[in-house]
């Protein structure tokens, strides 16, 4: 008898197989047990006959507690009135390991008794499908970078120094030294486009901001390409065509998933068309004052209410160009014209899930890189490996960053970022 996996289901209506399954639920009447099971592909029915089977089958079906592992055999059939569109007409059962009092009920539970068991909790269907479009994400931004060929390069992870200072940033003891967790990659990426052009990296990143808010965690993944020879206007053409890309991939390999969140697929077509909107940062700051935001100021930064009001008056993600020079990091190059502001962008998420992407051309000018290092109280040796980039063979150059949960989150359409990873680190969680 052959094992699948329910994912596999379609390939084989009509056959006997068998499927090592968890229960997740289960009801029955008198003469027929129906099973919601899932395999860690996806969730789909399992229904058995009592007239059908031997009695002891039907009586292992009806006493099976919830996350009891077993294995399952019978005939895939289809089934038009379930989200996966299949179930199994189960003729045996076999019992692998049971499960006593699982903690998590199909009734209510609150968030932080969720959090408590997020090991056990990252079971359930809503997590499941989140999860399968963060994975989808993830192999869609390899194949997106790989095909306009994009080398990966890992960064280190402790660091010596930091791209936008060391107030946010973990400190650990390097033996005889201070070191951090990486806050992003970036300085090291800027020195691998000058070997390899165009490149990209992938991988975790820490910030130590006492922050609450659902958009923000401590610990996170982030996207961060960097690409010699470009400048600001074609780095934005390829964000613009990374993000369509990616939502274009879930709507195209994740429809299960995005069926169980009830994410409207038609708005998410709407986020595939390019070109994205773009709007300045001082046409955004009279778009708010216009419209009663009263509370900030040209140079302040854009909080939530801020970003959720720019977004909502467009229909797609937006850019936002051009920040003050006083509120982004050293490395940005100044405006060609004007002394307050950068050559930056971040682009908004639609439907106020905020900021998924940062990014500018770098400064490429030796002495005013020194000058603003100097200016921002950072140790000039820490950084002189970063300036030896504009001292041999220095050319214009762009990159960005995209945070994966961040995007997973507006992606899925779910409320909260911390659902968005699969063990959150938040402000009071290192648990489990």
């Amino acid at each position: 008898m052959e094992q699948i996996q329910i994912i596999d289901s379609k390939k084989h209506v009509g056959e006997t197989v068998t499927i090592g399954a968890w229960v997740a639920n289960k009801r029955s009447s008198g003469k027929i047990a129906f099973l919601q099971l899932r395999d860690g592909t996806a969730f789909f029915q399992g229904v058995v006959v009592k007239s059908e089977v031997p009695e002891e089958v039907f009586q292992t079906a009806k006493n099976l507690s919830q996350e009891t592992s077993i294995l399952v055999t019978g005939e895939i059939r289809e089934d038009s009135r379930s989200k996966f569109g299949y179930e199994i007409g189960i003729t045996n059962i076999e019992v692998v390991s049971e499960s006593h009092d699982y903690p998590i009920t199909p009734k209510e539970h609150g968030t932080d008794f969720l959090m408590d068991h997020r090991h056990l909790w990252l079971r359930s269907s809503r997590q499941h499908a989140v999860m399968q479009i963060r994975n989808e994400i993830i192999r869609a931004t390899y194949e997106f970078f790989n095909n306009n060929q994009f080398v990966k390069i890992d960064p280190p992870i402790l660091t010596g120094s930091a791209p936008e200072g060391t107030t946010d940033l973990f400190e650990t003891n390097y033996f005889d030294q201070k070191a951090y967790l990486s806050q992003s990659g970036q300085l090291y990426m800027e020195a691998a486009a000058m070997a390899f052009g165009k490149v990209f990296s992938f991988g975790p990143t820490f910030r130590a901001e006492k922050s609450k808010t659902r958009r923000h965690l401590i610990e996170f993944w982030m996207i961060e390409p960097e690409m010699a020879f470009t400048h600001q206007e074609e780095s934005l053409e390829v964000q613009e065509q990374y993000v369509a890309f990616l939502v274009q991939s879930v709507l195209d390999n994740c429809e299960y998933a995005l069926d169980v969140l009830e994410r409207d697929k038609e708005v998410l077509k709407t986020y595939t068309k390019l070109p994205f909107p773009r709007i300045t940062y001082d046409d955004a700051i009279e778009l708010l004052k216009k419209n009663g935001f009263d509370d900030i100021e040209w140079g302040d930064d854009f909080g939530s209410p801020h970003e959720t009001f720019i977004a909502n008056s467009f229909e797609q993600p937006v850019f936002i160009l051009n920040y003050p020079k006083a509120i982004k990091p050293f490395y940005m190059k100044p405006h060609p014209t004007r002394e307050d502001v950068v050559i930056c962008a971040d682009m908004i998420a639609p439907e106020g899930y905020g900021e998924i992407i940062g990014g500018s051309e770098r400064a490429t000018d030796y002495d005013f890189l020194l000058e603003q290092i100097k200016s921002h109280g950072l140790d000039e040796k820490e950084y002189s490996w970063y300036l030896d980039l504009r001292k041999y063979g220095s050319v214009p150059h762009s990159g960005f960053g995209l945070g994966l949960e961040r995007t997973v989150t507006w992606i899925s359409g779910i409320d909260h970022v911390r659902e968005a990873i699969p063990f959150p680190r938040l402000l009071n969680r290192i648990y489990p």
